[in-house]
């Protein structure tokens, strides 16, 4: 179905859930919170996601959103533990988690597109304008969000 391996759908179920855990972060925080519970979910199924992707992917450029997403996704959940709770830390955890829904979400619609309706998918050309301004939507998302997110980190009162 798809044209996906076993392997692969392992890769696309793996990571699935981070999509409506990392909306639901943003919707209720703002942001990926990394130490709670649903953080948590998010960083397993990432880095199932970012792990499989080197055993599924065609692409060379694949490997390296892979590798870039797990270094991404590492940072963001230790950088606390490095620098303890100063104020960089919240701001180099809150950027690279952002990222790491980017890299998600970049090839989840490129693939998406490339591939429904079974068969008869709704882009079967790498230039179509379709994906490519859906690939620019999500920039655009990215840049406003990230914009956001860096206003209210600098708002926050200091500790």
């Amino acid at each position: 179905m798809f044209g996906i391996s076993p392997l692969g759908w392992i890769h696309v179920l793996g990571s699935l859930p981070a999509i409506p855990v990392a909306l639901y972060m943003f919707v209720r925080h703002g942001r990926i919170v990394p130490r709670s519970m649903v953080g948590a979910v998010y960083f397993v199924s990432m880095l199932i996601g970012a792990a499989t992707v080197f055993l599924v992917a065609h692409q060379p450029v694949s490997y390296g959103i892979g590798t870039l997403t797990i270094l991404l996704l590492l940072t963001g959940y230790v950088i606390e533990r490095i620098l303890g709770s100063a104020r960089i830390a919240r701001y180099i955890e809150t950027i690279c988690l952002s990222l790491s829904v980017f890299l998600l979400m970049v090839p989840t619609v490129s693939e998406t597109l490339r591939r429904v309706p079974d068969g008869h998918p709704l882009v079967t050309d790498l230039k179509s304008p379709l994906l490519l301004g859906a690939q620019g939507g999500l920039l655009a998302i990215l840049v406003v969000g990230l914009t956001a997110q860096i206003i209210y980190l600098v708002r926050l009162p200091r500790p």
